[in-house]
Protein backbone atom coordinates (compact mmCIF):
# COMPACT_ATOMS: atom_id res chain seq x y z
CA UNK A 1 0.00 0.00 0.00
CA UNK A 2 1.56 3.53 -0.85
CA UNK A 3 0.54 6.78 -0.61
CA UNK A 4 1.10 8.96 -3.25
CA UNK A 5 2.76 12.22 -2.81
CA UNK A 6 1.28 15.54 -4.15
CA UNK A 7 2.90 17.36 -5.84
CA UNK A 8 3.14 21.34 -7.04
CA UNK A 9 1.09 21.85 -10.00
CA UNK A 10 1.91 23.35 -13.35
CA UNK A 11 1.13 26.55 -13.09
CA UNK A 12 2.99 26.56 -9.61
CA UNK A 13 5.78 25.60 -10.80
CA UNK A 14 5.63 28.61 -13.64
CA UNK A 15 4.78 31.37 -11.33
CA UNK A 16 7.10 34.24 -10.52
CA UNK A 17 7.12 33.56 -6.72
CA UNK A 18 8.36 29.55 -7.28
CA UNK A 19 11.12 30.75 -9.65
CA UNK A 20 12.44 32.96 -6.94
CA UNK A 21 12.44 30.66 -4.80
CA UNK A 22 14.02 27.99 -7.19
CA UNK A 23 16.78 31.11 -7.47
CA UNK A 24 17.02 31.83 -3.89
CA UNK A 25 18.14 28.11 -4.24
CA UNK A 26 19.53 26.79 -0.43
CA UNK A 27 21.00 30.22 0.77
CA UNK A 28 19.79 31.64 4.25
CA UNK A 29 20.06 34.85 3.87
CA UNK A 30 18.47 35.14 -0.23
CA UNK A 31 16.08 32.73 1.45
CA UNK A 32 14.75 35.13 4.29
CA UNK A 33 14.60 37.79 1.30
CA UNK A 34 11.69 35.36 -0.36
CA UNK A 35 10.21 34.70 2.50
CA UNK A 36 9.55 38.84 3.46
CA UNK A 37 8.94 38.78 -0.36
CA UNK A 38 6.11 36.25 0.34
CA UNK A 39 4.44 37.87 3.05
CA UNK A 40 3.97 41.17 1.43
CA UNK A 41 2.80 39.97 -1.66
CA UNK A 42 0.05 38.14 -0.25
CA UNK A 43 1.56 34.54 -1.36
CA UNK A 44 2.37 33.37 2.02
CA UNK A 45 -0.53 31.57 2.28
CA UNK A 46 0.49 29.03 -0.42
CA UNK A 47 0.93 25.62 0.97
CA UNK A 48 3.22 24.28 -1.47
CA UNK A 49 5.06 27.71 -2.03
CA UNK A 50 5.71 27.21 1.61
CA UNK A 51 6.61 23.86 2.06
CA UNK A 52 9.26 24.63 -0.77
CA UNK A 53 10.88 27.29 1.47
CA UNK A 54 11.21 24.98 4.59
CA UNK A 55 13.05 22.30 2.69
CA UNK A 56 15.55 24.70 1.08
CA UNK A 57 15.72 26.38 4.63
CA UNK A 58 16.53 22.66 6.04
CA UNK A 59 18.92 22.26 3.28
CA UNK A 60 20.69 25.45 3.55
CA UNK A 61 21.64 23.55 7.18
CA UNK A 62 19.81 26.24 9.38
CA UNK A 63 17.27 24.01 11.38
CA UNK A 64 16.49 26.57 13.86
CA UNK A 65 14.68 28.84 10.48
CA UNK A 66 13.25 25.49 9.53
CA UNK A 67 11.77 25.11 12.92
CA UNK A 68 10.45 28.66 13.31
CA UNK A 69 8.94 28.79 10.23
CA UNK A 70 7.03 25.23 10.95
CA UNK A 71 5.82 26.64 14.25
CA UNK A 72 4.26 29.62 11.84
CA UNK A 73 2.45 27.72 9.50
CA UNK A 74 -1.38 26.50 10.76
CA UNK A 75 -2.67 23.37 9.71
CA UNK A 76 0.18 22.03 7.83
CA UNK A 77 -1.03 18.93 5.81
CA UNK A 78 0.65 15.26 4.98
CA UNK A 79 2.88 17.09 2.33
CA UNK A 80 4.38 19.79 4.11
CA UNK A 81 4.88 17.31 7.29
CA UNK A 82 6.88 14.26 4.75
CA UNK A 83 8.48 16.93 3.14
CA UNK A 84 9.84 18.09 6.40
CA UNK A 85 10.70 14.76 7.85
CA UNK A 86 12.27 13.71 4.82
CA UNK A 87 14.53 16.93 4.50
CA UNK A 88 15.70 16.77 8.18
CA UNK A 89 16.10 13.50 7.98
CA UNK A 90 18.42 13.59 4.94
CA UNK A 91 20.56 16.75 5.79
CA UNK A 92 21.52 15.16 9.37
CA UNK A 93 19.00 16.65 11.69
CA UNK A 94 17.86 13.32 12.53
CA UNK A 95 15.75 14.21 16.13
CA UNK A 96 14.29 17.41 14.58
CA UNK A 97 12.98 14.71 12.09
CA UNK A 98 11.36 12.73 14.87
CA UNK A 99 9.64 15.28 16.69
CA UNK A 100 8.03 16.43 13.16
CA UNK A 101 6.97 13.03 12.79
CA UNK A 102 5.43 12.99 16.59
CA UNK A 103 3.63 16.59 15.74
CA UNK A 104 2.12 14.82 12.60
CA UNK A 105 0.95 11.76 14.79
CA UNK A 106 -0.35 14.18 17.68
CA UNK A 107 -2.01 16.35 14.77
CA UNK A 108 -3.70 13.14 13.29
CA UNK A 109 -2.70 13.32 9.87
CA UNK A 110 -1.91 9.67 7.99
CA UNK A 111 1.14 8.59 7.92
CA UNK A 112 2.56 7.18 5.16
CA UNK A 113 5.04 5.05 3.43
CA UNK A 114 7.09 8.62 2.12
CA UNK A 115 6.45 9.21 6.25
CA UNK A 116 8.19 6.11 7.39
CA UNK A 117 11.12 5.70 5.06
CA UNK A 118 12.67 8.62 6.46
CA UNK A 119 11.35 8.53 9.87
CA UNK A 120 12.88 5.30 10.48
CA UNK A 121 15.87 6.61 8.60
CA UNK A 122 16.45 8.99 10.89
CA UNK A 123 16.18 6.55 13.60
CA UNK A 124 18.77 4.88 11.96
CA UNK A 125 21.45 7.73 11.93
CA UNK A 126 21.52 8.04 15.69
CA UNK A 127 20.73 4.14 16.68
CA UNK A 128 17.53 5.01 18.35
CA UNK A 129 16.24 1.65 19.08
CA UNK A 130 13.62 2.86 22.00
CA UNK A 131 12.15 5.43 19.76
CA UNK A 132 12.10 3.67 16.50
CA UNK A 133 10.61 0.36 17.56
CA UNK A 134 7.18 1.97 18.51
CA UNK A 135 7.10 3.60 15.37
CA UNK A 136 7.68 0.27 13.99
CA UNK A 137 4.49 -0.92 15.75
CA UNK A 138 2.87 2.08 13.97
CA UNK A 139 4.04 0.99 10.52
CA UNK A 140 2.26 -2.43 11.23
CA UNK A 141 -0.96 -0.42 12.29
CA UNK A 142 -1.25 1.52 9.24
CA UNK A 143 -0.71 -1.27 7.12
CA UNK A 144 2.56 -0.84 5.92
CA UNK A 145 4.39 -3.93 7.40
CA UNK A 146 4.96 -5.57 3.85
CA UNK A 147 5.77 -2.35 1.98
CA UNK A 148 8.99 -3.22 -0.06
CA UNK A 149 10.55 0.75 0.56
CA UNK A 150 9.75 0.88 4.58
CA UNK A 151 10.68 -3.09 5.35
CA UNK A 152 14.27 -1.77 3.39
CA UNK A 153 14.27 0.88 5.91
CA UNK A 154 13.33 -1.01 9.60
CA UNK A 155 16.97 -3.67 8.08
CA UNK A 156 19.62 -1.00 8.91
CA UNK A 157 17.74 0.86 11.42
CA UNK A 158 17.35 -2.32 13.46
CA UNK A 159 21.36 -2.97 12.46
CA UNK A 160 22.74 0.11 13.26
CA UNK A 161 20.96 0.20 16.56
CA UNK A 162 22.53 -3.20 17.55
CA UNK A 163 19.58 -5.67 16.88
CA UNK A 164 20.62 -7.65 14.25
CA UNK A 165 18.45 -10.36 14.95
CA UNK A 166 14.42 -8.41 14.21
CA UNK A 167 16.75 -6.76 10.81
CA UNK A 168 17.07 -10.70 10.36
CA UNK A 169 13.69 -11.13 11.21
CA UNK A 170 12.30 -8.16 8.76
CA UNK A 171 14.39 -9.59 6.17
CA UNK A 172 13.33 -12.56 6.55
CA UNK A 173 9.73 -11.90 6.33
CA UNK A 174 10.20 -9.86 2.80
CA UNK A 175 8.27 -11.28 0.19
CA UNK A 176 10.64 -9.82 -2.39
CA UNK A 177 14.48 -8.47 -1.40
CA UNK A 178 15.86 -5.61 -3.34
CA UNK A 179 19.66 -5.44 -3.82
CA UNK A 180 19.63 -2.51 -1.45
CA UNK A 181 17.81 -4.79 0.84
CA UNK A 182 20.40 -7.91 0.61
CA UNK A 183 23.53 -5.11 1.48
CA UNK A 184 21.55 -3.80 4.48
CA UNK A 185 21.99 -7.14 5.88
CA UNK A 186 25.04 -8.09 5.03
CA UNK A 187 26.06 -4.75 6.01
CA UNK A 188 24.16 -4.55 9.13
CA UNK A 189 26.00 -8.49 10.11
CA UNK A 190 29.32 -6.75 8.98
CA UNK A 191 29.22 -3.54 10.93
CA UNK A 192 27.71 -5.68 14.41
CA UNK A 193 30.76 -7.75 14.42
CA UNK A 194 29.08 -11.18 12.83
CA UNK A 195 31.36 -11.30 9.60
CA UNK A 196 31.25 -14.81 9.02
CA UNK A 197 27.35 -14.18 9.06
CA UNK A 198 28.08 -11.24 6.39
CA UNK A 199 30.22 -13.93 4.30
CA UNK A 200 27.18 -16.19 4.72
CA UNK A 201 24.43 -14.52 3.30
CA UNK A 202 26.68 -13.24 0.66
CA UNK A 203 27.03 -16.72 -0.68
CA UNK A 204 23.32 -17.35 -0.39
CA UNK A 205 22.64 -13.97 -2.47
CA UNK A 206 25.20 -15.16 -5.34
CA UNK A 207 23.52 -18.69 -4.98
CA UNK A 208 20.20 -17.10 -5.88
CA UNK A 209 21.60 -14.84 -8.62
CA UNK A 210 20.68 -11.68 -7.27
CA UNK A 211 22.64 -8.99 -9.25
CA UNK A 212 25.65 -7.09 -7.02
CA UNK A 213 25.99 -3.54 -7.05
CA UNK A 214 29.23 -1.96 -5.33
CA UNK A 215 27.40 -1.26 -2.11
CA UNK A 216 27.60 -5.61 -2.11
CA UNK A 217 31.22 -5.24 -2.94
CA UNK A 218 32.19 -2.41 -0.04
CA UNK A 219 30.22 -4.50 2.53
CA UNK A 220 30.87 -8.16 1.59
CA UNK A 221 35.35 -6.93 1.87
CA UNK A 222 35.23 -5.53 4.73
CA UNK A 223 33.95 -8.95 6.34
CA UNK A 224 36.82 -10.25 4.28
CA UNK A 225 38.72 -7.97 6.06
CA UNK A 226 37.43 -8.80 9.66
CA UNK A 227 37.69 -12.85 8.94
CA UNK A 228 41.11 -12.84 6.75
CA UNK A 229 39.43 -14.35 4.28
CA UNK A 230 41.28 -13.88 0.89
CA UNK A 231 40.10 -16.37 -0.87
CA UNK A 232 36.52 -14.84 -1.27
CA UNK A 233 38.03 -11.14 -1.20
CA UNK A 234 39.79 -12.32 -4.66
CA UNK A 235 37.01 -13.74 -5.64
CA UNK A 236 34.90 -10.65 -5.61
CA UNK A 237 37.73 -8.58 -7.31
CA UNK A 238 37.87 -10.59 -10.07
CA UNK A 239 34.17 -10.25 -10.45
CA UNK A 240 34.86 -6.70 -10.18
CA UNK A 241 37.01 -6.82 -12.99
CA UNK A 242 35.46 -8.95 -15.21
CA UNK A 243 32.38 -7.10 -14.78
CA UNK A 244 33.72 -3.51 -15.84
CA UNK A 245 32.57 -2.39 -12.00
CA UNK A 246 33.71 1.45 -11.96
CA UNK A 247 36.47 1.06 -8.79
CA UNK A 248 35.75 4.52 -7.61
CA UNK A 249 37.30 5.74 -4.03
CA UNK A 250 35.01 4.35 -1.81
CA UNK A 251 35.34 0.37 -3.37
CA UNK A 252 39.44 1.11 -4.42
CA UNK A 253 39.68 1.94 -0.50
CA UNK A 254 37.38 -1.30 0.49
CA UNK A 255 40.09 -3.30 -1.46
CA UNK A 256 43.10 -1.71 -0.25
CA UNK A 257 41.88 -2.93 3.08
CA UNK A 258 41.01 -6.34 2.35
CA UNK A 259 44.21 -7.15 0.67
CA UNK A 260 46.46 -5.52 3.69
CA UNK A 261 43.88 -7.12 6.21
CA UNK A 262 44.50 -10.31 4.60
CA UNK A 263 47.96 -10.09 4.38
CA UNK A 264 48.75 -9.36 0.61
CA UNK A 265 50.13 -5.92 0.55
CA UNK A 266 51.53 -6.06 -2.80
CA UNK A 267 48.25 -6.74 -4.34
CA UNK A 268 46.93 -3.95 -2.09
CA UNK A 269 49.22 -1.55 -3.53
CA UNK A 270 48.79 -2.80 -6.59
CA UNK A 271 45.21 -1.70 -6.60
CA UNK A 272 46.11 1.64 -5.30
CA UNK A 273 48.25 2.43 -8.20
CA UNK A 274 45.42 2.06 -10.60
CA UNK A 275 42.83 3.91 -8.63
CA UNK A 276 42.02 6.84 -10.76
CA UNK A 277 41.10 8.86 -7.55
CA UNK A 278 42.81 8.87 -4.59
CA UNK A 279 41.76 11.07 -1.73
CA UNK A 280 43.16 11.21 1.80
CA UNK A 281 41.50 8.11 3.11
CA UNK A 282 42.77 5.85 0.45
CA UNK A 283 46.39 7.11 1.20
CA UNK A 284 46.19 6.39 4.64
CA UNK A 285 44.65 3.03 4.11
CA UNK A 286 47.57 2.16 2.31
CA UNK A 287 50.08 3.47 5.02
CA UNK A 288 48.25 1.93 7.36
CA UNK A 289 48.59 -1.09 5.65
CA UNK A 290 52.46 -1.18 5.31
CA UNK A 291 52.65 0.31 8.32
CA UNK A 292 50.63 -3.16 10.21
CA UNK A 293 52.75 -5.72 8.46
CA UNK A 294 56.43 -3.85 9.71
CA UNK A 295 57.34 -1.75 6.50
CA UNK A 296 57.82 1.11 7.91
CA UNK A 297 60.22 2.24 4.83
CA UNK A 298 57.54 2.17 2.61
CA UNK A 299 55.11 3.60 4.63
CA UNK A 300 57.35 6.57 5.48
CA UNK A 301 57.98 6.53 1.62
CA UNK A 302 54.06 6.49 0.50
CA UNK A 303 54.09 9.28 3.12
CA UNK A 304 56.50 11.46 1.73
CA UNK A 305 54.69 10.96 -1.71
CA UNK A 306 51.70 12.18 -0.51
CA UNK A 307 52.82 14.92 0.79
CA UNK A 308 54.68 15.65 -2.15
CA UNK A 309 51.79 14.55 -4.91
CA UNK A 310 48.63 13.54 -2.67
CA UNK A 311 46.20 15.30 -0.54
CA UNK A 312 46.98 16.70 2.58
CA UNK A 313 47.30 14.34 5.17
CA UNK A 314 44.77 14.26 8.18
CA UNK A 315 44.97 13.28 11.75
CA UNK A 316 44.19 9.54 11.07
CA UNK A 317 46.80 9.85 8.83
CA UNK A 318 49.45 10.59 11.56
CA UNK A 319 48.28 7.59 13.33
CA UNK A 320 49.12 5.36 10.61
CA UNK A 321 52.56 7.33 9.88
CA UNK A 322 53.24 7.16 13.62
CA UNK A 323 51.95 3.72 14.17
CA UNK A 324 53.90 2.73 11.58
CA UNK A 325 57.46 4.14 12.42
CA UNK A 326 56.61 2.34 15.99
CA UNK A 327 56.13 -0.93 14.86
CA UNK A 328 59.91 -0.86 12.44
CA UNK A 329 62.02 0.99 15.19
CA UNK A 330 61.96 4.26 13.05
CA UNK A 331 62.34 6.35 16.03
CA UNK A 332 63.90 9.53 14.18
CA UNK A 333 61.21 9.25 11.40
CA UNK A 334 59.02 9.03 14.27
CA UNK A 335 60.04 12.18 15.87
CA UNK A 336 59.61 13.97 12.30
CA UNK A 337 56.56 12.73 11.15
CA UNK A 338 55.01 13.70 14.82
CA UNK A 339 56.65 17.19 14.29
CA UNK A 340 55.22 18.04 11.01
CA UNK A 341 51.42 17.35 12.59
CA UNK A 342 51.89 21.04 14.33
CA UNK A 343 54.02 22.71 12.39
CA UNK A 344 52.91 21.84 8.55
CA UNK A 345 49.56 20.74 8.84
CA UNK A 346 48.10 22.73 12.44
CA UNK A 347 46.64 19.64 13.67
CA UNK A 348 46.64 19.16 17.23
CA UNK A 349 47.89 15.33 18.34
CA UNK A 350 45.13 13.12 20.34
CA UNK A 351 45.29 10.25 22.10
CA UNK A 352 45.77 7.80 19.49
CA UNK A 353 48.88 9.97 18.17
CA UNK A 354 49.86 10.04 22.14
CA UNK A 355 49.96 6.24 22.47
CA UNK A 356 51.68 5.69 19.15
CA UNK A 357 54.38 8.08 20.33
CA UNK A 358 54.55 6.22 23.70
CA UNK A 359 54.61 2.81 21.86
CA UNK A 360 57.30 3.61 19.25
CA UNK A 361 59.92 5.27 22.33
CA UNK A 362 59.40 2.44 24.52
CA UNK A 363 58.80 -0.28 22.06
CA UNK A 364 62.85 0.92 21.10
CA UNK A 365 63.74 1.51 24.75
CA UNK A 366 63.74 4.95 25.64
CA UNK A 367 61.50 4.26 28.31
CA UNK A 368 62.11 7.50 30.66
CA UNK A 369 61.83 9.84 27.31
CA UNK A 370 58.27 7.60 27.15
CA UNK A 371 57.49 8.41 30.34
CA UNK A 372 58.53 11.71 30.16
CA UNK A 373 56.58 12.54 27.24
CA UNK A 374 53.26 11.21 29.53
CA UNK A 375 53.89 13.61 32.46
CA UNK A 376 54.26 16.17 29.88
CA UNK A 377 50.40 15.83 29.28
CA UNK A 378 47.38 17.17 30.52
CA UNK A 379 45.94 15.20 33.01
CA UNK A 380 42.94 14.76 31.08
CA UNK A 381 45.09 13.53 28.07
CA UNK A 382 46.44 10.93 30.12
CA UNK A 383 44.00 8.29 29.19
CA UNK A 384 44.18 4.16 30.32
CA UNK A 385 45.67 3.79 26.16
CA UNK A 386 48.40 5.50 27.24
CA UNK A 387 49.75 3.81 30.10
CA UNK A 388 48.65 -0.28 28.59
CA UNK A 389 51.52 1.23 25.70
CA UNK A 390 53.89 2.65 28.66
CA UNK A 391 53.47 -0.82 31.03
CA UNK A 392 53.45 -2.72 27.68
CA UNK A 393 56.88 -1.54 26.62
CA UNK A 394 58.12 -2.38 30.68
CA UNK A 395 57.42 -6.06 29.71
CA UNK A 396 59.15 -5.72 26.84
CA UNK A 397 62.18 -4.38 28.56
CA UNK A 398 61.72 -6.32 31.76
CA UNK A 399 61.92 -2.97 34.04
CA UNK A 400 59.81 -4.33 36.74
CA UNK A 401 60.12 -0.67 39.29
CA UNK A 402 58.62 1.37 36.04
CA UNK A 403 56.00 -1.03 35.33
CA UNK A 404 54.67 -1.35 38.68
CA UNK A 405 54.29 2.56 38.90
CA UNK A 406 52.85 2.79 35.79
CA UNK A 407 50.41 -0.04 36.82
CA UNK A 408 49.54 2.27 39.39
CA UNK A 409 47.90 4.63 37.58
CA UNK A 410 46.69 2.41 34.92
CA UNK A 411 45.10 0.30 37.70
CA UNK A 412 43.60 3.85 39.64
CA UNK A 413 42.06 4.67 36.13
CA UNK A 414 40.30 1.19 34.74
CA UNK A 415 40.14 -1.24 38.10
CA UNK A 416 37.66 -3.36 36.10
CA UNK A 417 40.15 -4.05 32.99
CA UNK A 418 41.44 -7.37 33.60
CA UNK A 419 43.94 -6.72 30.66
CA UNK A 420 45.81 -3.98 33.24
CA UNK A 421 46.17 -7.28 35.31
CA UNK A 422 47.18 -9.89 33.24
CA UNK A 423 49.58 -7.24 31.71
CA UNK A 424 51.39 -6.46 35.61
CA UNK A 425 51.38 -10.54 36.11
CA UNK A 426 53.42 -10.87 33.46
CA UNK A 427 55.90 -8.19 34.34
CA UNK A 428 56.07 -9.41 37.65
CA UNK A 429 56.23 -13.37 36.48
CA UNK A 430 59.16 -11.72 33.68
CA UNK A 431 61.07 -10.70 36.53
CA UNK A 432 60.70 -13.88 38.58
CA UNK A 433 58.20 -12.48 41.87
CA UNK A 434 56.07 -15.32 41.64
CA UNK A 435 54.83 -14.08 44.54
CA UNK A 436 53.55 -10.87 43.63
CA UNK A 437 51.88 -12.86 40.46
CA UNK A 438 50.02 -14.45 43.18
CA UNK A 439 49.01 -11.34 44.77
CA UNK A 440 47.60 -9.55 41.51
CA UNK A 441 46.02 -13.24 40.32
CA UNK A 442 44.07 -13.16 43.72
CA UNK A 443 43.38 -9.90 43.23
CA UNK A 444 41.50 -10.83 39.73
CA UNK A 445 39.76 -13.37 41.41
CA UNK A 446 38.05 -11.53 44.45
CA UNK A 447 36.78 -8.62 41.48
CA UNK A 448 35.70 -11.18 39.42
CA UNK A 449 37.56 -10.83 36.68
CA UNK A 450 38.42 -13.04 34.00
CA UNK A 451 41.18 -13.12 30.89
CA UNK A 452 39.34 -12.18 27.46
CA UNK A 453 39.02 -15.65 25.48
CA UNK A 454 41.58 -15.81 22.46
CA UNK A 455 40.59 -16.85 19.30
CA UNK A 456 41.75 -17.83 15.90
CA UNK A 457 40.02 -17.86 12.09
CA UNK A 458 41.43 -19.29 9.21
CA UNK A 459 40.34 -19.82 5.85
CA UNK A 460 40.16 -22.51 3.93
CA UNK A 461 38.42 -23.24 0.46
CA UNK A 462 36.21 -20.16 1.05
CA UNK A 463 34.72 -20.96 4.12
CA UNK A 464 36.31 -19.31 7.76
CA UNK A 465 36.93 -21.64 10.27
CA UNK A 466 37.41 -20.85 14.06
CA UNK A 467 39.93 -22.36 16.77
CA UNK A 468 39.79 -21.49 20.61
CA UNK A 469 42.54 -22.73 23.64
CA UNK A 470 41.80 -26.46 23.69
CA UNK A 471 39.17 -26.28 21.32
CA UNK A 472 37.87 -29.98 20.58
CA UNK A 473 34.18 -28.96 18.83
CA UNK A 474 36.13 -29.53 15.70
CA UNK A 475 34.92 -32.38 13.55
CA UNK A 476 38.54 -33.85 12.76
CA UNK A 477 39.76 -32.79 16.71
CA UNK A 478 41.70 -35.97 17.07
CA UNK A 479 43.65 -35.73 13.78
CA UNK A 480 44.65 -32.36 14.20
CA UNK A 481 45.74 -32.93 17.98
CA UNK A 482 47.69 -35.65 16.53
CA UNK A 483 49.67 -33.98 13.67
CA UNK A 484 49.98 -30.41 15.82
CA UNK A 485 51.58 -32.94 18.83
CA UNK A 486 54.07 -34.04 15.18
CA UNK A 487 54.54 -30.57 14.74
CA UNK A 488 55.84 -29.62 17.88
CA UNK A 489 58.12 -32.73 18.16
CA UNK A 490 59.68 -31.44 14.92
CA UNK A 491 59.49 -28.53 16.20
CA UNK A 492 61.63 -29.95 19.35
CA UNK A 493 63.99 -31.63 17.08
CA UNK A 494 65.33 -28.20 15.20
CA UNK A 495 65.91 -26.64 18.67
CA UNK A 496 62.12 -25.09 19.42
CA UNK A 497 62.08 -24.20 23.51
CA UNK A 498 58.43 -23.76 25.18
CA UNK A 499 58.16 -20.36 26.62
CA UNK A 500 56.91 -21.48 29.63
CA UNK A 501 56.57 -17.34 30.71
CA UNK A 502 53.46 -17.46 28.09
CA UNK A 503 51.15 -19.29 30.32
CA UNK A 504 50.01 -19.02 34.15
CA UNK A 505 53.47 -19.19 36.35
CA UNK A 506 51.46 -21.37 39.04
CA UNK A 507 51.29 -24.36 36.48
CA UNK A 508 54.13 -27.34 36.60
CA UNK A 509 56.74 -27.52 33.77
CA UNK A 510 54.33 -30.52 32.18
CA UNK A 511 51.53 -28.75 32.43
CA UNK A 512 52.50 -25.45 31.28
CA UNK A 513 53.74 -27.42 27.90
CA UNK A 514 50.47 -28.59 27.79
CA UNK A 515 48.51 -25.41 27.76
CA UNK A 516 50.70 -23.52 25.24
CA UNK A 517 51.02 -26.78 22.92
CA UNK A 518 46.94 -25.87 22.05
CA UNK A 519 46.82 -22.35 21.84
CA UNK A 520 44.02 -21.58 19.33
CA UNK A 521 46.67 -20.13 16.40
CA UNK A 522 48.73 -23.39 16.63
CA UNK A 523 45.64 -25.63 16.37
CA UNK A 524 44.11 -23.30 13.09
CA UNK A 525 47.93 -23.65 12.09
CA UNK A 526 47.50 -27.57 11.91
CA UNK A 527 44.20 -27.46 10.21
CA UNK A 528 45.54 -25.36 7.49
CA UNK A 529 48.48 -27.29 6.81
CA UNK A 530 46.40 -30.48 6.78
CA UNK A 531 43.97 -29.24 4.63
CA UNK A 532 46.10 -27.25 2.12
CA UNK A 533 48.30 -28.41 -0.42
CA UNK A 534 51.97 -27.89 -0.28
CA UNK A 535 52.96 -24.40 -1.06
CA UNK A 536 49.88 -22.73 -0.25
CA UNK A 537 50.18 -19.98 1.96
CA UNK A 538 48.35 -20.06 5.28
CA UNK A 539 46.37 -17.09 6.93
CA UNK A 540 45.12 -16.97 10.21
CA UNK A 541 43.74 -14.29 12.46
CA UNK A 542 44.33 -14.15 16.38
CA UNK A 543 41.83 -11.53 17.81
CA UNK A 544 44.12 -11.18 20.94
CA UNK A 545 48.31 -10.58 20.49
CA UNK A 546 49.99 -13.47 20.01
CA UNK A 547 52.21 -15.12 22.63
CA UNK A 548 55.69 -15.37 22.85
CA UNK A 549 55.55 -19.26 22.86
CA UNK A 550 53.18 -19.60 19.38
CA UNK A 551 55.74 -16.66 17.80
CA UNK A 552 58.67 -18.99 18.84
CA UNK A 553 57.00 -22.10 17.62
CA UNK A 554 55.65 -21.19 14.19
CA UNK A 555 58.78 -19.80 13.72
CA UNK A 556 60.06 -23.04 13.44
CA UNK A 557 56.96 -24.86 11.77
CA UNK A 558 57.48 -22.70 9.15
CA UNK A 559 60.85 -24.34 8.74
CA UNK A 560 60.07 -27.57 9.49
CA UNK A 561 57.03 -27.61 7.13
CA UNK A 562 58.17 -25.48 4.56
CA UNK A 563 55.74 -23.07 4.56
CA UNK A 564 54.85 -19.47 4.63
CA UNK A 565 52.55 -18.56 7.55
CA UNK A 566 50.65 -14.86 7.68
CA UNK A 567 49.37 -14.22 10.89
CA UNK A 568 47.48 -11.06 11.83
CA UNK A 569 47.24 -10.61 15.86
CA UNK A 570 45.40 -7.62 17.49
CA UNK A 571 48.10 -5.48 16.70
CA UNK A 572 50.09 -6.39 13.54
CA UNK A 573 51.23 -9.10 11.01
CA UNK A 574 53.51 -11.45 11.26
CA UNK A 575 55.18 -13.66 8.34
CA UNK A 576 56.50 -16.47 8.76
CA UNK A 577 59.09 -17.83 6.41
CA UNK A 578 62.26 -20.61 6.62
CA UNK A 579 62.40 -20.08 10.59
CA UNK A 580 62.00 -16.54 10.28
CA UNK A 581 59.70 -13.85 11.24
CA UNK A 582 58.89 -10.37 9.24
CA UNK A 583 58.94 -8.51 12.70
CA UNK A 584 62.44 -9.39 13.36
CA UNK A 585 61.20 -10.30 16.86
CA UNK A 586 60.54 -6.39 17.15
CA UNK A 587 56.77 -6.53 19.04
Amino acid sequence: METKQLQPTQSLWHSPAYQVLLRAGPRLKPLQQVHAHLIVSGSYRSRALLTKLLTLACTAGSILYTRQLYLSITNPDSFLFNALIRASSKFGFSRDAILFYRRMVTASIPQSNYTFTAVIKACADISALRIGRPIHSHVLVRGYGSDLFVQAALIPFYARSGDVVEAKNVFDRMPERTVIAWNSMISGYEQNGFAKEAAGLFYRMRELGVEFDSATFVSVLSACSQLGALDLGCWVHDYIVNKSFDVNVVLGTSLINMYTKCGNVSKAREVFDEMNDRNVVAWTAMISGYGMHGYGREAIELFRLMRNRGPPPNGITFVAVLSACAHAGLVHEGRKAYARMRQDYGLVPGLEHHVCMVDMLGRAGFLNEAFRYINDLKREEQAPAVWTAMLGACKMHKKLDLGVQVAEHLLAAEPGNPSHYVLLSNVYALAGQMDRVETVRDMMIRKGLKKQVGYSIIEVGQKSYLFSMGDRSHPETTEIYNYLDELMLRSKEAGYVPASGSVMHELEEEEREYALRYHSEKLALAFGLMRTTHGMTIRIVKNLRMCEDCHSAIKFISHTANREVIVRDKLRFHHFKNGLCSCQDYW
